[in-house]
């Protein structure tokens, strides 16, 4: 599960293990099947919603 790492001094950090980089692979795959070029990848990523749940 991904964790936030909190810094006072700027922006968080997120700390992804194994399982989350996978899931985020998996789903670019699943959803920029059949794109043909870079614009087309962009347009369908900003068109979705990724989450990672946080570790408590």
């Amino acid at each position: 599960m991904a964790k936030i790492l909190e810094n006072e001094f700027g922006r968080r950090n997120i700390r992804l293990n194994a399982n989350d980089i996978i899931n985020i692979v998996r789903e670019y795959q699943c959803v920029t099947t059949g794109c043909l070029n870079y614009n087309e990848i962009r347009d369908k990523l900003n068109n979705i919603e990724l989450y990672l749940p946080e570790d408590i």
